[in-house]
């Protein structure tokens, strides 16, 4: 398998999809984002306290990785406004996305909109249609609720799930399906990487695909509770889903070990931002990836 020959979907929240998108930019419509909806921070939490919709952010984020970083599309919709007033810290193109939620009759067909404007070929989808929320909790039953509550928790909580329960696109599922690399982060663990895993269709069709499933672990810890062992998080995986489908791990750390998945280690750091990924490196890793289950298979 050579990575420009493949169907690609990669999943997970804003900042880490978003680099990956750009990373995979040159498959364009081979390649499919699908987008955490749960955050409740920032500009795109005033907006859902506004008016219930999905979380515009991530998708934002995402279609603009997808366009040149000096576009006036890109730079329209990262536009964020100064000051205290009433537009002070949001973000134009979460207010277009938003504006055109209140407009048109499903989130698919703002995110549609917005592909068309910008010229994205890339297929960006969100995890699910219907608003929903991040609940968390703690082992002696306690929990919290939304993505800035989750990220605060001290310890790692026991469940996760999402309220209210939610389904998938169909164009989310039939992405899986006819996927030959399916990509899981980088980005937190808790709150961008695991809540599409957490509807019900989306895990069970990652878990049917045939599909090689790749996690990649972020160049630097994060700041979370979220501070496990990789098999650890597979453990977790498996008790809060259900199933444990993920086949190969790609990270920064070589004391790196598991007896679940197959381990590749590699520099991925960027030499200017060393807590973001290379592209160039990201791209030898997943090829390095792809050549071992070759290998494998022959």
């Amino acid at each position: 398998m050579q990575l420009n020959e493949l169907n690609i979907v990669a999943i997970g929240g804003g900042h880490g999809l978003g680099r990956v998108l750009s990373t995979l930019s040159f498959m364009e419509d081979k390649l499919t984002g699908i987008v955490t909806t749960t955050d409740n921070g920032g500009s795109t939490g005033k907006l859902r306290k506004r008016s219930s919709s999905i979380a515009w952010g991530d998708l934002r984020n995402c279609l603009t990785e997808l366009v040149d970083s000096n576009s006036i599309g890109s730079q329209l919709f990262n536009f964020r406004f100064d000051g205290n007033d009433e537009l002070g810290g949001h973000n134009l193109g979460n207010l277009i996305l938003f504006g055109l939620g209140q407009i048109q009759s499903r989130p698919l067909d703002s995110i549609k909109s917005v592909r068309r404007l910008l010229r994205v070929r890339t297929q960006v989808l969100p995890m699910s249609e219907t608003p929903t929320d991040l609940m968390a909790f703690y082992p002696e039953g306690r929990c919290r609720v939304g993505e800035l509550s989750v990220d605060d928790m001290p310890i790692m909580p026991k469940n996760l799930m999402l309220a209210p329960v939610v389904k998938s696109l169909k164009p989310c599922i039939d992405a899986i399906k006819n996927a030959d690399l399916i990509i899981l982060g980088p980005g937190s663990f808790l709150t961008s990487i695991v809540p599409p895993l957490l509807i019900r269709d989306i895990s069970n069709a990652i878990a049917n695909s045939k599909g090689h499933c790749v996690f990649i672990e972020n160049v630097v810890s994060e700041n979370s509770p979220a501070k496990l062992l990789i098999d650890e998080k597979l453990n977790w995986i498996n008790d809060n889903v259900g199933c444990q489908f993920i086949d190969s791990v790609i990270c920064q750390d070589p004391k790196t070990k598991s007896d679940k998945v197959n381990i590749i280690c590699r520099d991925l750091a960027h030499n200017l931002v060393p807590h973001h990924h290379d592209k160039q490196k990201l791209i030898n890793a997943l090829n390095e990836c792809l050549q071992s289950v070759n290998d494998k298979r022959n």
